[in-house]
């Protein structure tokens, strides 16, 4: 069965800064019916690097009693002590989840391939038998720590069965075309929309998108159709302006009516009002005007 899209849930704040747990399932829920396959949570998007254990272990709880199936979630784990990364990964997969999105160690740069092997090697080990459905998450923009193409064959060709797929936020296109050409038989994900469409046609099988926070149904045709969508290309443009997650957040805050999304934690800050109102104008004129 193909990957398909999944929404790289952003997570709600309430006003003391907690978890809006009911908010988040009701995102999901959204996001599910709108036509996303799964909801990642703790990504990038979902700001996971600043959410704790027991939070964790309260928002698996929260979308499983809310009708949230575990095969329809993929939890990612973004931290740097292999114990950590596989605590974190084996809670997860221990409650269903479909899948570990799972981010290179970014505090120590210039780390050698040896290195990371190492330490994914590490987490592996310390996951044992638990260990399967793992996506890899190249994401050097943030990370800091790209995984070569060289590192990713030979985690898959050590842990087969483990080392299922990559998800590929890179950004650049001959990465991604190689990656499709020497491990197609990989769940490969395209996490830039600007290549999203032509990446699937080449074989690509799908996304883990934070566009897919508000615009499900047209980010849905670009992963699992291959059809382009020059407005969510545009659109992409105008939140690569600004700080990513908070962007996303502010644009789920803007069709939603809800100000409560525009909160992110320390160390992000929310996006200017001036921000806020380019970013929905951008929206508008994409999407709502006669013309689009």
């Amino acid at each position: 069965m193909r990957f398909g899209l999944s929404v790289a849930l952003a997570t709600p704040f309430d006003k003391d800064g907690r978890i809006a747990l009911d908010a988040m399932v009701a995102q999901a829920r959204r996001s599910l019916d709108a036509g996303c396959a799964s909801a990642t949570i703790f990504g990038t998007t979902g700001e996971g690097c600043s959410i704790g254990n027991r939070e964790r272990e309260a928002v698996l709880s929260a979308m499983i009693s809310g009708g949230i199936a575990p095969h329809q979630m993929v939890a990612g784990v973004l931290v740097d002590a292999a114990e950590d990364a596989a605590e974190q990964a084996a809670h997860a997969l221990s409650r269903g989840a479909r899948n570990i999105l799972l981010a290179p160690p970014s505090y120590f740069k210039n780390v050698s391939e040896e290195g990371l092997f190492g330490w994914y090697s590490a987490v592996f080990g310390l996951l044992g038998d638990k260990a399967r459905d793992i996506i890899v998450y190249h994401i050097p923009s943030v990370t800091m720590v790209p995984l070569s193409h060289a590192l990713i064959g030979r985690l898959r060709q050590a842990f087969p069965g483990v080392v299922t797929g990559v998800k590929d936020s890179g950004g650049e296109w001959a990465f991604t075309e190689k990656l499709l050409k020497d491990h197609g038989d990989l769940i490969i994900l395209i996490g830039d929309e600007r290549h999203l469409a032509q990446g699937v046609r080449l074989g690509g099988q799908g996304a883990i998108s934070g566009v897919a926070n508000f615009a499900p149904r047209e980010v849905r045709r670009m992963a699992v159709d291959g059809e382009d969508d020059q407005r969510i290309v545009d659109l992409v443009l105008e939140l690569l302006k600004y700080p990513v997650t908070p962007a996303v957040k502010a644009m789920i805050a803007h069709l939603s009516g809800d100000p409560s999304w525009l909160r992110v934690r320390p160390p992000l800050l929310s996006i200017t009002e001036e921000g806020q109102r380019l970013l929905g104008s951008a929206f508008d004129t994409l999407f709502r005007s006669k013309a689009a």
